[in-house]
C-alpha cells in the first residue's frame, strides 16, 4: 500500500484527456484512503483513483473545479455524507467494481445537484430489486446509469411506481436503512476525533497560514489544509495558538467551533 501524499500527487501523471479536461492519474498505487488532495490546488477536472484499495469515499477537500471521479476497482462500501460540500460541481462518478451493498448507501450522492452520470456495475447494490427505478426516482438529473440512458418514460414510470403503496413502503425501508447507516458513520467519526473541513473551515485555515509566525505552524496548517480533515478541537487550539505537539504557536485566528 502507498500513502496518498502531496509528493505522490505532484509526481503522478497529469494530462489533457480526450474530453479536453485536465486529469490527474492516481491509478494502481493501492492507496488505502483519500487524503492530501488539497495539494492538487483544485487544478483538475478529473481525478482517476481506480485500482486502489479505498474502502470509503470520504476525505475529499473542497474542489469546486472537479467534474469527474473515476473509482473503478476499489473496495468502497461507504460514501461520506459531506461529499456534496467538497465537490459541489461533480457531474460524473464511476464506481464500477466496488462493494456498495444497499440502495440507502447511495444517499450521499443524491445531494450532488449536477450529477448526471453514475456507474455502479459489479456492485451488489446494482442487483437489488427496483434498482434502476429507484435511481431514476431519486436522482432527477441522472441521464446515464451504468452507461445506459435513462429515458423520460423510464423516469415517469419510476415516479409512478414510488407513488404506489408498494413503492412508498420500499422507499420507507430504504430510508430506515439510510438512517441506521448515518448513525453508524457519525459514531465512527466521533470516535476517530476528526471531521471533514467545509469551505469556510478551509478559508479560515488559509488566513491562519498568512498570520503564522513560525515555520512549524505553517507546516502543520498546510498539512491540515491538504488533508481536508480537522482534528478534534482544532479551531480551539488554533485560537489559543497551540500547535499539534502542545507548544505555543503564533497562528491564532478568531474562529468559532461548529
Amino acid at each position: 500500500m502507498v500513502k496518498l501524499t502531496p509528493e505522490l500527487i505532484n509526481q503522478s501523471m497529469q494530462y489533457i484527456n480526450p474530453c479536453r479536461e485536465r486529469e490527474l492519474d492516481l491509478r494502481g498505487y493501492k492507496i488505502p484512503q483519500i487524503e492530501n488532495l488539497g495539494a492538487t490546488l483544485d487544478q483538475f477536472d478529473t481525478i482517476d483513483l481506480s485500482d486502489n484499495d479505498l474502502r470509503k469515499l470520504d476525505g475529499m477537500p473542497y474542489l469546486p473545479r472537479l467534474k469527474c471521479l473515476l473509482l473503478n476497482n476499489n473496495r468502497i462500501l461507504r460514501i461520506g455524507d459531506g461529499l456534496h460540500e467538497a465537490v459541489p460541481n461533480l457531474t460524473s462518478i464511476i464506481l464500477t467494481g466496488n462493494n456498495l451493498q444497499e440502495l440507502g448507501d447511495l444517499e450521499p450522492l443524491a445531494y450532488l445537484q449536477h450529477l448526471d452520470t453514475i456507474c455502479l456495475l459489479i456492485n451488489p447494490v446494482s442487483t437489488k430489486q427496483y434498482y434502476r427505478e429507484y435511481m431514476a426516482w431519486k436522482f432527477p438529473n441522472l441521464r446515464l446509469l451504468d452507461f445506459r440512458k435513462i429515458k423520460q418514460k423510464d423516469r415517469q414510470a419510476a415516479h409512478d411506481f414510488f407513488r404506489t403503496k408498494q413503492g412508498k413502503d420500499i422507499a420507507k425501508e430504504i430510508a430506515k436503512k439510510t438512517k441506521l447507516n448515518a448513525a453508524a458513520v457519525a459514531a465512527e467519526s466521533n470516535s476517530s476525533g476528526t471531521r471533514m473541513a467545509n469551505p469556510e473551515d478551509l478559508q479560515r485555515i488559509r488566513e491562519a497560514i498568512k498570520r503564522a509566525s513560525s515555520l512549524l505552524e505553517v507546516e502543520r496548517l498546510s498539512h491540515v489544509l491538504q488533508s481536508g480533515q480537522l482534528p478534534e478541537n482544532f479551531f480551539t487550539d488554533l485560537q489559543n495558538g497551540v500547535t499539534q505537539n502542545g507548544s505555543e504557536g503564533g497562528g491564532g485566528i478568531e474562529v468559532m467551533e461548529h
